[in-house]
């Protein structure tokens, strides 16, 4: 799975760790609430889980018992790990950093070995200059990337992660594949 893909949607990550706690399925009004989620964030994020074919609707729906939202196939191979990420940065107390939509896949480049932002930005299709700056800030609130100005001519920039982002990297790698 494209990281960038499931990260698009802030939600994404912990709807597919719940549908996964919830045994494969749940109605949307628990996940609504147990995730304290926007109803308008909620629908959005399961319109692109379904898009990714992670997220299923219960075709059996109707009975009072039965969960409206099913993992699918490929979202039952991929919920175990997002299930651990979600554990991870709330455990951590990150996860509103880290969640937030290019945090994640900026971390497992850095992972991977980039460390300028330019090594970054070609590591990631789509990313803006922007965009990239912004999860580098909130990374770096977060204390999960640090930042450090190289001597020379001219002085350069190199990111890292630091001991707690290196700590999350391979559950954000687990997600990834």
């Amino acid at each position: 799975m494209r990281l960038d893909l499931l990260c698009h949607h802030r939600w994404s990550v912990g709807v597919l760790a719940e549908l996964h706690r919830g045994g494969g399925g749940a109605k949307f009004v628990t996940l609504e609430r147990r995730l304290r989620v926007p109803r308008d964030s909620l629908v959005r994020t399961l319109a692109a889980l379904r898009r990714l074919r992670l997220v299923r609707r219960n075709p059996g729906y109707g009975h009072p018992m039965r969960p409206e939202y099913l993992l699918a196939p490929a979202g039952e191979r991929l919920a175990p790990a997002c299930a651990r990420l979600d554990a991870f940065l709330k455990r951590s107390g990150v996860a509103e950093q880290a969640l937030r939509k290019w945090s994640l896949p900026v971390t497992l480049a850095l992972a991977r070995g980039a460390g300028r932002f330019g090594e970054v930005r070609d590591a990631l299709p789509g990313i803006t200059a922007r965009a990239l700056t912004l999860a580098f800030l909130a990374l770096e609130s977060a204390d999960l990337v640090e930042r450090r100005v190289t001597e020379g001519r001219p002085p350069g920039t190199a990111y890292r992660l630091t001991r707690r982002g290196r700590r999350l990297a391979p559950a954000v790698s687990a997600v990834a594949t």
